[in-house]
């Protein structure tokens, strides 16, 4: 086990991220208050903890689980090259997913001119379509939701910078997507335009080392502390000063869910989105395993929402029988539950994805407004 001769803030902010664990459980762990854990990561290697609390810390790591102990070891104990050495730009493959509730008779009609596409459980095909900035599929289920994934390469010199191009273009991402759809699609009054954009940002090469590679993934993920989106024509990054002190001191947001594995990959999911990077790609999840569970996530995130929207207008949600309350349950635990050919890393990946989308409580209520109404009609829309 790794031994740490004078605890500093450096590394006791190591110590929390290796136990998963916010600033406030942190300083529950210890018997200490939120401002210390605060001050001990501001200070950083110029603030050493009281001897009491030394011995507090090194009993925290002692009883840290292995693979704590291993993410602890594999940060404090790396010996990592200058920051020099490495580039002065980044490059990051970003996915954008789009989903919108169409209705069953327009997404059965579109899959008609779609390829069927090989999935476990749900019924979907796919096909390309044109984009003037980057590569674009849409995925039909005949459920009645359509995603669209839009995927874009960029070649960066800031976080900042991404995370305000990521909302300027949210603010055409969104009209082009209803315009297509409103274009290729026969829909009538149960559709619903897309209303918000999720995405996923896969890191290919690096700038950064260490904890700032930690916190530059974080920052990916929840990018909102990089940006003026009140700024107008549109919205500015935060200047290089404030990324800096971020990229370097890091910043508390439990709304953060990691699910890299140590010396494999760093990844990190919010409410905005998932960062990914493999430090191992061998090892590493594969891109497909990312893409393909947030395209079923986000399918089934619509669907709720179209159920939802009928119950708050005082309407019955009646949906086709082969997707009532039952394929509701299904999805429910296909989702949440573990698959005997699942790595760790698929595992965490999942947990991860569904805790910050909340689509597991979605699919409760929807699966519990989807019975009731098929329990008080006797019958379900055909």
């Amino acid at each position: 086990m790794h031994t740490v001769h004078a605890w500093t803030g450096h590394e006791t902010r190591v110590l929390r991220h290796a136990l998963r664990m916010s600033i406030r459980d942190f300083a529950e762990h210890l018997g200490v208050s939120e401002r210390t854990v605060s001050k001990w990561e501001a200070g950083r290697a110029a603030v050493r903890p009281r001897p009491e609390i030394q011995a507090a810390l090194d009993t925290a790591l002692g009883m840290a689980p292995p693979d704590a102990a291993l993410r602890f070891a594999s940060v404090v104990g790396s010996k990592e090259s200058p920051r020099e050495t490495f580039a002065d730009s980044y490059r990051v493959e970003s996915h954008k997913f789009i989903p919108a509730f169409v209705g069953t008779k327009a997404a059965q009609a579109f899959a008609f001119s779609c390829q069927s596409q090989l999935h476990e459980w749900l019924d979907v095909s796919s096909t390309q379509i044109p984009h003037a900035n980057g590569a674009c599929t849409a995925y039909v289920f005949r459920c009645g939701v359509v995603v669209l994934h839009l995927r874009q390469d960029l070649d960066l010199t800031r976080l900042a910078t991404l995370a305000a191009w990521r909302y300027a273009t949210y603010e055409s991402d969104l009209p082009w997507a209803t315009e297509y759809l409103r274009q290729t699609l026969p829909l009538d009054a149960a559709w619903q335009p897309p209303e918000y954009v999720l995405s996923m940002y896969l890191l290919r090469n690096t700038m950064w080392a260490g904890e700032e590679l930690d916190n530059a993934l974080r920052l990916m993920s929840l990018p909102s502390v990089l940006v003026n989106r009140q700024a107008r024509p549109e919205p500015e990054p935060v200047g290089t000063h404030v990324e800096r002190r971020l990229l370097v001191q890091g910043f508390d947001q439990p709304a953060v869910e990691p699910f890299g594995v140590a010396g494999v990959s760093v990844g990190y999911a919010s409410w905005s989105g998932l960062a990914y990077y493999p430090l191992s790609p061998e090892r590493a999840l594969m891109p497909d395993d990312l893409v393909s569970f947030e395209i079923d996530v986000q399918m089934l995130w619509a669907y709720c929402r179209h159920i939802q929207r009928e119950v708050e207008a005082g309407r019955d949600p009646l949906m086709p029988q082969p997707y009532g309350w039952r394929f509701l349950r299904a999805a429910h635990s296909r989702l949440t539950t573990a698959r005997a050919q699942e790595t760790a890393q698929h595992c965490m990946m999942r947990e991860a994805a569904l805790t910050t989308s909340g689509l597991p409580e979605r699919l409760a209520q929807a699966q519990a407004a989807l019975r009731e109404t098929e329990g008080q009609s006797g019958r379900v829309f055909a």
